[in-house]
């Protein structure tokens, strides 16, 4: 065919135009510095440059309280005088420092005295304090010092220690012992545990220890606790990865599908001479607590559990299986006879509060309060004990009580935390005080901001500490009725900014009924330029026991939000529908479907701040989180591929099926097989909310990650989507963490960069840096 000399030259010029293109086009490729640049912006040290923040309050009395607070010069103690209002040193550093030095034969610096658990006498005359453990005196009349000749007593991290001090409780070959802290002398207090049917058992499948879960009594001569039952519990395992043999790791596990799961017989342990069991007149209950899915807190304290200041009597709560049901019972310590207090049936889950269980048993005023979201707002109501008929409702309004930090009996008043009565972000912290028939509720926090507050013995006077998300903590010294005495420190955060600290934007969207209000926070590179596009980052995590946010505080590191930010993202964070805090239709809106995630909140909430924010570039969006986030930013990709192009996800719990029992009983409910609803294709209420069944939807780029150990969330809920995406014949990246648990240790830091690397190059489209290691 023949070419005509002016096509012939047209040819020419659009070749040479598209060569030119191509060449000032050329691929992005990263330096090392630039991550270097962005990796800083997540260095915890960060933390250091904000000073003049008030830590360690200690009250002496309700008008002297001493606090520590560090500039850049060191760390200062302060007296503050509340009469006064008054502020000074506490006293002498460089004296102190000196005599310190010649104390523990090494040189101490006046502006880092190595001291904690600082107290003054009334008198102010002697400072009291820790070094390492051992306790001093330091007399300020005449500057002498004195080491106290007891030495700290030494406990194991199982022990659990009385009230008293003298006692400590631990579990010894499925039993519960006692060991004299004075005289080492050990005395066994059950007899008849044996395995998987043993006394205080810490086990709640998804964590476990060797601590003993119990409630020591006041007057430290009782012991509440329970007999775990676990015989006929399924089994979870995991081997480890090494040369030779792996080791096997085994324990019980109980899963949503399970007939038999973990149940406890109550008990009260009686010592003295000749240590009795009383078992409690009541059939076993659920392992389940009314806050969280276990029935221990961190230090293995039992949950949910309360004594009278006697001893004499014992009040708890038992749950449902399936959490709709909590009932607080009192059991007599001596005869073991429970009697029946109240009963709550909800629908979906019932939860005694946000931060911790707010219902109280008052036995001197023959009176209790209890907990509900029965009027879709958490509060609290007050109750006759003898005839549990309600007295009255405490709190009530279109917001929620969050956690009660103090009951006065005396004055009948309670003190308590809560989110949403004030105008603006209703995940603010304000403290509040109301009288027990519900009249003259007092706001003790007034300043805008989340609020940390110390209180003193009386709580006449207390410290309050208050930020947001863009401003500093600012403290300072209240009364009771939260009123301002003083002013004590201002934080200053200019040494911070010099480290291209950036102010989060914090952001308010519509949710998906296009009617309720949520909230979360943006991240933008620090060269922002809203003429060119930016791809998005969505960080998710989608609870239900909490969000991708939940504290709006001020942080000098959020994550590495701001990090990856400066590689060339927008990053947006909601606390979507599903979270709690607030109310309890909120918290209810995937209640029974767990594959929702939040994940039509995220997407709308992004749509919107597109319209506001011209740089983003919603075409471009990548999705991340681990764990829950996991689940959620996998599903992200398999049901939503025209919105979500990449995702990483961490150790996600795929098919809640494969996690433990209380997990998905609460959120998702109990098991329904279809085969006994009539079904013929033989489906579960589960099947919804598994990722596997939707993993031949896979459009855009997916890496996957687990710990090989992960004693969490089993490997096996990854391996179900590895297992489908093959199957559908899938394009997807994995890692998996050896011997690695939920969290991976030493190779988080490596997961950070691949993460890094994976949304440079798939949303980007540009080249990281090889093997760049952050520090």
């Amino acid at each position: 065919m023949k070419i005509s000399k002016l096509k012939f030259i047209a040819f020419l010029s659009i070749s040479f135009l598209i060569i030119s293109c191509d060449k000032s086009q050329k691929q992005k490729e990263f330096t090392a510095a630039e991550y270097e640049t962005a990796a800083a912006l997540m260095d915890r040290n960060l933390y250091n440059l904000v000073y003049n923040q008030v830590t360690e309050t200690t009250f002496i009395n309700s008008n002297l309280l001493v606090y520590t607070t560090k500039n850049k010069e060191g760390k200062t103690f302060i007296l503050v005088d509340a009469t006064s209002k008054t502020k000074k040193e506490a006293f002498d550093h460089q004296k102190l420092a000196e005599i310190l030095s010649k104390e523990l034969e090494k040189e101490i610096k006046a502006n880092d005295l190595p001291i904690d658990n600082v107290s003054f006498s009334e008198d102010l005359k002697t400072l009291n304090f820790s070094v390492d453990r051992q306790k001093f005196s330091y007399n300020l009349d005449d500057n002498s010092i004195t080491k106290e000749a007891s030495e700290v007593k030494k406990v194991t991290r199982n022990e659990h220690i009385s009230p008293n001090g003298k006692l400590a409780a631990y579990i010894d070959n499925y039993n519960l012992w006692v060991r004299d802290l004075e005289t080492n002398t050990k005395t066994q207090l059950t007899f008849d545990g044996i395995q998987d049917y043993g006394y205080a058992t810490n086990n709640a499948g998804w964590t476990k220890s060797d601590g003993a879960v119990l409630k020591w009594s006041p007057n430290s001569d009782k012991i509440a606790t329970f007999q775990q039952d676990a015989r006929g519990v399924g089994m979870m395992y995991l081997t480890t990865t090494n040369v030779g043999h792996p080791e096997l790791e085994a324990w019980k596990h109980p899963l949503p599908e399970d007939k038999i799961i973990f149940t406890i017989e109550r008990v009260i342990i009686h010592l003295g001479n000749k240590p009795k069991t009383v078992r409690l007149k009541m059939e076993k209950d659920f392992q389940r607590g009314t806050t969280t899915d276990h029935i221990a807190d961190r230090n293995s304290e039992l949950l949910d559990a309360q004594w009278n200041k006697e001893g004499t009597k014992f009040a708890f709560v038992s749950g449902s299986r399936d959490h709709k049901i909590a009932h607080l019972q009192i059991a007599d310590a001596t005869t073991g006879a429970v009697e029946s207090i109240h009963k709550e049936e909800v629908e979906t889950y019932y939860e005694s509060g946000v931060n911790a269980e707010n219902w109280s048993v008052l036995f001197d005023s023959n009176e209790f309060i209890w907990y509900s979201e029965k009027s879709n707002w958490g509060h609290i109501y007050l109750y006759d004990l003898t005839t549990k008929k309600l007295k009255n409702q405490i709190t009530s309004g279109n917001w929620i009580v969050k956690e009660i930090i103090h009951i006065d009996k005396e004055k009948r008043k309670v003190y308590f935390i809560a989110g949403g009565k004030e105008k603006g972000n209703p995940y603010h912290n304000y403290y509040y005080k109301v009288n027990f028939d519900g009249s003259n509720l007092t706001k003790l926090t007034p300043s805008e901001g989340t609020h940390s507050a110390t209180f003193s013995d009386d709580y006449a006077t207390f410290v309050d500490t208050y930020s947001t998300t863009k401003n500093p903590p600012i403290s300072v010294l209240r009364n009771g009725n939260g009123e301002k005495i003083m002013d004590l420190e201002t934080a200053d955060i200019s040494e911070l900014k010099t480290k291209n600290w950036q102010e989060p934007v914090e952001f308010s969207v519509k949710a998906r009924d296009k009617k309720t209000d949520l909230y979360g926070l943006m991240f933008f590179p620090s060269n922002y330029d809203e003429s060119n596009k930016y791809p998005v980052l969505n960080y998710l995590y989608p609870g239900p026991q909490s969000g991708s946010i939940g504290y709006y505080g001020f942080r000098a590191v959020w994550r590495d939000f701001q990090a990856v930010s400066e590689l060339g993202f927008i990053v947006v964070a909601v606390d979507a529908m599903g979270t709690p805090m607030r109310s309890k239709s909120f918290h209810d809106a995937y209640y029974g479907n767990m594959g929702d995630n939040g994940l039509p909140d995220n997407i709308t909430a992004i749509k919107q701040l597109a319209e506001r924010y011209k740089g983003m570039d919603i075409e471009r969006v990548g999705i991340w989180g681990h764990s829950g986030g996991g689940f959620a930013s996998t599903r992200a990709v398999f049901e939503y591929p025209e919105f979500y192009d990449v995702a990483v996800s961490g150790s996600g719990n795929h098919d809640n099926r494969n996690y433990e029992a209380d997990w998905g009983e609460k959120w998702q409910g109990l098991l329904v097989d279809g085969n006994l609803e009539g079904k013929a294709d033989g489906t579960t209420n589960y099947d919804g909310q598994a990722n596997q069944l939707i993993a031949k939807n896979l459009k855009g780029k997916l890496l996957i990650t687990h710990g090989s150990m992960d004693d969490n969330v089993p490997p096996s809920n990854t391996m179900l989507v590895v297992e489908a995406l093959i199957k559908a014949n899938k394009d997807f990246d994995m890692i998996l963490f050896p011997n690695k648990k939920h969290g991976y240790g030493d190779m988080t830091n490596y997961m950070t960069r691949k993460r890094w690397d994976y949304f440079v190059t798939h949303l980007l489209d540009a080249k990281p840096p090889k093997e760049f290691k952050i520090k």
